[in-house]
């Protein structure tokens, strides 16, 4: 796919994404989503990646929302297949990924981009961030995801609260509410965001996604969260990683993980 809305380099297992409508603040349109979706499910397929960063071209933005523009006119019926598609295209494929995602917010990240972030498995913030859910100033509420993922991260009040008065917060109230990881200064977002992916790339492949697995089957209706890492556990007993690890643990030596 030729990519027009977004960046992408490969660099030691690491895929940056960079959401490239710098003029726009980075807004979300449908095709931007598009390519995100596209260059996500790739990166899946691809053994050469491990693990992806996903920021916003330039300094003011990671992504300011969507792009209301696109939506302004819709139906009820049509509001419902946009929010769907985006569930099901994007969202939901970040927050299931097996390949550790993590948001390197740089700017602005409201509304369809708060949730983007949340969607991420980490977010790290630069000082300088800006979080908000504006949507009932719209007449809408969130979409894509941001009433369920922020009340996860930081409780029910805070999380009414941020979305009923529709204000934004700093990447320091950000930590303080578990919205975020980590804080870093501006210029050292990239190079924190790549020391944390590098960390955790350096850890066995196949365990990090069971990991993963098992963490996200605790937020899932119906599902028995317990008996999820019981399953995920087992299997990694099955795994070649598994032998290395315990091998290069009892030798004292580094081990030298292949994801099989």
């Amino acid at each position: 796919m030729n990519y027009e809305n977004i960046l992408l380099e490969k660099k030691e297992r690491i895929l940056y994404l960079t959401i490239n409508r710098e003029s726009k603040l980075n807004a979300l349109n449908k095709a931007t989503l598009a390519e995100l979706h596209f260059a996500i499910t790739d990166a899946f397929r691809d053994e050469e990646v491990g693990g992806i960063i996903i920021t916003g071209a330039g300094s003011k933005a990671f992504v300011a929302g969507a792009d209301i523009a696109e939506f302004a006119d819709l139906s009820e019926d049509e509001g419902r297949i946009f929010a769907q598609e985006g569930h099901h295209k994007v969202f939901d494929i970040i927050h299931g990924s097996e390949k550790p995602i993590i948001a390197a917010i740089n700017g602005f990240a409201l509304g369809g981009g708060l949730e983007l972030a949340m969607a991420c498995h980490i977010r790290i913030a630069a000082e300088t961030a800006k979080l908000g859910l504006p949507e009932v100033t719209l007449g809408l509420i969130p979409g894509y995801g941001g009433t369920q993922r922020l009340t996860q991260l930081v409780g029910r009040g805070r999380a009414l609260e941020m979305i009923l008065t529709a204000d934004m917060i700093g990447a320091d109230t950000a930590l303080q509410y578990g919205l975020v990881n980590q804080v870093v200064s501006a210029e050292s977002l990239m190079s924190a965001a790549t020391e944390k992916m590098q960390k955790i790339l350096s850890r066995a492949p196949l365990a990090l996604g069971a990991a993963i697995q098992a963490v996200n089957a605790s937020l899932q209706d119906g599902v028995n969260g317990f008996e999820a890492e019981i399953d995920q556990f087992a299997r990694c007993f099955d795994t070649e990683d598994f032998k290395e690890g315990v091998a290069a643990f009892l030798e004292k030596r580094k081990a030298n993980f292949k994801g099989k």
